[in-house]
């Protein structure tokens, strides 16, 4: 609500008795303007004259005071000088007609020459100027002021319409009413939340009256009144989640006046509010991903946090962090070794966690040395990660399986197994060989990795484990093998495209290697030397980028899949491609008695599920 554009008839009568009425013209009667507050035109006791005015408001007729009319007796001149005298001193200036300014004017009436009723007129209408000013600055009540200053002014332009002074005041009474009516109009607005921040309201009005009258604290109390409304609306926004809004609501406060530290403490509240919303979403999160289904509220306390947070916002980086690794690891990190509890009192192989992503499975199309069966190269992704054994599995570890189920892997039950034969250089079959073996035949010691075994002795090792701990144990797929054993390198070998390995990266068939009788291999890695010449106990070399020893290296690996001729419409999520029934399994890996190329990271070999050599361990994979 605003006050009209056109000059209120009140301000336009002041001027009009700028032209020169008479200090007592004859009464006429009029009606009270539309545009003079009601309450003013209610205080009025005494009736209204109409004059016309000349000038450039020429025509209007507008309202005037008119005197109480005062009876003076021929014999009463002296009394009523004492009246108006005393009237004065009392201040009572023009309301009836025992008050001093109808007397004095009744006294001039009388007499045009009263010197003593114009000086007395001179200081009542001084008095008039000086109160009138006071209620106009008065701060509280500025209606009821402003009314009485207004019929002041009426008073003093019926006596005195040429004053300088008086047509000031006069203009000040008019500024006033104007500033008053915005007010009132902002206020109006502000109860019905009609804030004006689309230029229609509160704020539109507080600043006419500003406009008008710059040090208007009413004015600058209903900006201030305004700026709160918004950073309310800005406040309530926020606790609804809503900080876009919230944003906006704040910079429109901005907008209404130049309170840099109330809009930057309201900034601060709304962020604590974005900041507690944050942390309580995080944490609700978080506490679903510790419950079996979690994994879904979890992502919608995730979504619902990304939608409120800035850029960058650590706390949802938490639990974006959090809701990943349950996603690709479970209750895992990557890298986290641990192991598994046995149920007789032991503990199982010491295990480290894969870290999930994808990787280019099988060789090159030009790679030097490839065959067909490692082709086509192509995409492999692990949308989780896994759990791989450190080390190939060892003797005391494949001890602990035979002496708690009583079993018979295959070289024990057939009482023979390959070997390599140091008089011939070659790889023979010998009897009373089998898992408790080194690989010419001798007693194993307890860390060697276990050889002699099948890919059955594998995976009843697995099964046995899986029981004893509650866990899922297998032998890895070929995908995941291949993928573990480049540990994020794509090159030609498990450790890149150099020709040589590097410094302590396996047991490999070095050309400085030696056998116990002085031989050397005939094809073999040229300038390197690793000190075995059969296999080597677990973990004697560095482990790969990843976490594991030997599995480049020390000895060729079985893996859970049948073996396929190619690579053609193989898994691309790494599951292991296996067809029930078949007996043609997969060895990965190189080992201590292998040539370079079958040392490559693609390489692969088929194998009867029933072999048994010196050449051949394995390694297990639990899921997490």
């Amino acid at each position: 609500m605003r006050p009209s554009g056109t000059l209120p008839l009140l301000f336009t009568a002041l001027l009009g008795l700028l032209a020169g009425c008479s200090p007592a013209p004859a009464p006429a009667p009029a009606a009270t303007p539309a545009a003079v507050p009601a309450k003013a035109a209610a205080k009025a006791s005494a009736p209204v004259a109409q004059v016309t005015i000349g000038g450039e408001d020429a025509a209007e007729t507008v309202e005037r005071w008119q005197p109480p009319a005062v009876t003076l007796a021929e014999d009463g001149v002296a009394q009523a000088r004492r009246d108006a005298a005393r009237a004065f001193e009392e201040d009572r200036l023009y309301r009836t007609a025992e008050d001093a300014i109808p007397i004095w004017l009744a006294l001039l009436q009388h007499d045009p020459k009263d010197r003593a009723a114009e000086a007395g007129l001179k200081r009542a209408r001084q008095r008039l100027l000086e109160e009138a000013s006071v209620l106009l600055d008065r701060p509280l009540k500025q209606r009821e002021a402003l009314a009485e200053a207004s019929e002041m002014a009426l008073v003093l332009l019926t006596l005195a319409p040429d004053d300088a002074k008086v047509r000031e005041l006069q203009s000040r009474v008019e500024i006033a009413q104007r500033v008053v009516a915005y007010n009132r109009a902002g206020e109006e607005d502000l109860r019905a939340d009609r804030i004006g921040e689309d230029g229609d309201g509160a704020i539109p009005n507080f600043r006419e009256a500003l406009a008008l009258d710059a040090d208007s604290s009413r004015a600058r109390q209903g900006l201030a009144a305004a700026e709160s409304a918004l950073i309310r609306r800005a406040e309530t926004a926020a606790r609804a989640t809503d900080f876009a809004t919230a944003g906006t609501w704040l910079a429109e406060a901005a907008k209404v006046r130049d309170s840099s530290i109330t809009i930057a403490d309201a900034f601060e509240r709304i962020e604590k509010i974005r900041a507690d919303t944050l942390a309580r979403l995080r944490n609700e999160g978080l506490r679903d991903l510790a419950t079996p289904q979690g994994l879904k509220p979890a992502r919608q306390k995730l979504e619902d946090a990304l939608r409120i947070a800035l850029p960058g916002d650590p706390v949802v980086g938490q639990l974006r962090e959090r809701i990943e690794l349950v996603t690709h690891y479970g209750s895992f990190r990557p890298r986290q070794v641990f192991s598994d509890a046995l149920r007789d009192g032991g503990r199982g192989p010491q295990m480290i966690v894969v870290p999930h992503g994808g990787f280019q499975m099988g060789a090159a199309e030009n790679e030097l040395g490839a065959t067909d069966a490692e082709k086509p190269s192509h995409y492999v992704r692990f949308e989780r990660g896994f759990a791989m054994s450190i080390t190939e599995v060892t003797v005391a570890d494949f001890r602990r399986y035979v002496q708690a189920t009583k079993a018979r892997p295959r070289a024990t039950r057939r009482g023979h197994s390959i070997v390599y034969d140091e008089r011939s250089g070659n790889f023979v079959r010998r009897s009373g060989v089998d898992w408790q073996s080194d690989y010419n035949g001798a007693e194993a010691i307890a860390n060697l990795p276990v050889m002699h075994v099948s890919v059955r002795d594998a995976e009843n090792y697995a099964s046995w484990l899986s029981e004893q701990t509650g866990r899922s144990y297998r032998l890895p797929s070929e995908a995941e093998f291949e993928y573990a054993l480049r540990a994020g390198s794509s090159g030609r070998y498990p450790w890149g495209d150099a020709g040589t390995p590097p410094a302590r990266a396996g047991n490999f068939t070095g050309a400085e290697d030696v056998s116990p009788s002085g031989r050397h291999w005939y094809n073999a890695f040229v300038g390197y030397g690793d000190g075995y010449w059969g296999p080597a106990p677990v973990a004697s070399f560095d482990p790969n980028p990843w976490g594991l020893h030997d599995i480049a290296g020390n000895l060729s690996e079985w893996v859970a899949d049948c073996w396929h001729a190619s690579y053609r419409r193989a898994p691309s999520d790494g599951v292991a491609w296996f067809n029930p029934g078949c007996r043609q399994r997969v060895i990965r890996g190189g080992n201590w008695a292998n040539a370079p190329a079958q040392t490559r990271a693609a390489w692969r070999q088929s194998q009867d599920s029933d072999t048994t050599t010196a050449r051949i361990g394995f390694r297990l994979v639990r899921g997490i």
